[in-house]
């Protein structure tokens, strides 16, 4: 899973990504202020998450640093701080898949 990081005035232009490689997050950024501020929001600490149970308490939750959620969960919450916002892309091999092919139906070529 990739994140790609953009500053809230100009959406559409991605100023760093990182990946997650299945044990840290590798940061990529052209601009040294961009890249500190990404590695301020991967720096192997916990985060807390806003927690609505249904019925339920609010309150926080803890993520501990080291997995998928925790990448996700830091990317979300701490590039708020940064002043950045934030995408996630996944990216999948190209499958074929017979309930979007308009031929299963019979729809094909018209």
């Amino acid at each position: 899973m990739r994140a790609d990081f953009f500053r809230a005035e100009d959406p559409e232009t991605i100023v760093g990504s990182a990946e997650w490689d299945g044990h840290r997050a590798v940061i990529e950024a052209e601009d040294e202020r961009v890249r500190a501020s990404l590695q301020r929001v991967f720096r192997s600490a916990p985060v807390a998450l806003p927690y609505r149970g249904p019925r339920g308490p609010e309150g926080e939750t803890v993520v501990e640093p080291g997995d998928l959620r925790w990448f996700r969960a830091a990317a979300t919450v701490r590039s708020a701080e940064e002043g950045l916002g934030v995408r996630f892309v996944t990216e999948v091999a190209p499958r074929w898949d017979p309930a979007l092919d308009p031929q299963t139906y019979g729809w094909g070529g018209r």
